[in-house]
């Protein structure tokens, strides 16, 4: 798959309201043939479910624009915090059923990934263009874990999964990436994105003679989101209202802590 301004075809305007609460951020973002318009971050410790609607609403109205003018909802799906993913998801599936609008998940894992590959792609302007830069995005998990995929990108626009959504060790995942990186020729740098602060010394660890890993600190941008949304409604994708719901990856600790009683562990 292309990410890039190629991709936007000439089948008409596309306007994309998108946003995402997985981590302790919340972002917003309208995206429009390709183009962030305008967005939003916040920091509200997680306590998300107090300004998402008035902080959408007055995104919309400073852009001078109403429901009608919107084309489509997309919302960071997970995984991320269990209870910052489910109000994403709810106020997603709220407005796109209340305003009669195409609901798109993204993974928010790739649009972190995404969003942090265009804020670094111009250190890497003198790679070839045929080499991959492997962009490993990053959530904490708890207890060394992480929420993490694998995704690759290229300066002739390319972009691919790897390794899909997942929740890794990331001692191990560091190893692995900088072992599989080592032995790949068409692999010229390896970044680890996001909430990398708690983990810098995993993968400065897991480093070897081979790939340097390196790491960038960010957050995550709805405006990643909307144009992958985007790239799924010119293809005339969409997901079901009624049956849509949040990609947790795993068990909430709650629900881990009753499972493990309920056998006895």
């Amino acid at each position: 798959m292309r990410i890039d301004e190629e991709l936007i075809d000439d089948s008409g305007t596309v306007t994309v309201l998108a946003f995402d609460t997985s981590t302790a951020a919340f972002s917003a973002a309208i995206v429009r043939n390709g183009e962030r318009v305008d967005s939003v971050v916040s920091f509200a410790e997680r306590n998300h479910s107090a300004r998402i609607i008035s902080e959408i609403k007055e995104l919309i109205e400073r852009n001078g624009l109403q429901a009608q003018d919107l084309d489509a909802i997309a919302v960071g799906q997970g995984p991320g915090s269990y209870t910052g993913v489910r109000i994403a998801v709810t106020a997603a599936k709220t407005l796109a059923w209340a305003w009669n609008k195409p609901l798109i998940g993204v993974s928010s894992l790739e649009a972190l990934a995404l969003g942090a590959w265009h804020e670094l792609r111009p250190e890497n302007e003198d790679l070839a263009d045929d080499l991959d830069v492997w962009i490993i995005p990053v959530m904490d998990a708890r207890r060394g874990q992480v929420y993490t995929s694998r995704h690759a990108a290229n300066h002739s626009g390319g972009w691919r999964t790897v390794d899909g959504d997942g929740i890794r060790l990331i001692a191990d995942w560091a190893a692995r990436i900088e072992d599989e990186g080592t032995q790949e020729s068409q692999v010229a740098a390896i970044w680890f994105v996001g909430d990398i602060e708690l983990h810098c010394a995993a993968i400065e660890q897991a480093e070897q003679s081979g790939t340097r890993l390196r790491t960038y600190a960010c957050n995550l941008n709805a405006g990643a989101i909307g144009l992958l949304a985007e790239l799924r409604f010119r293809q005339g994708e969409k997901d079901d209202v009624h049956s849509f719901v949040p990609n947790y990856t795993q068990l909430a600790e709650a629900e881990a802590k009753l499972l493990a009683a309920s056998r006895g562990e």
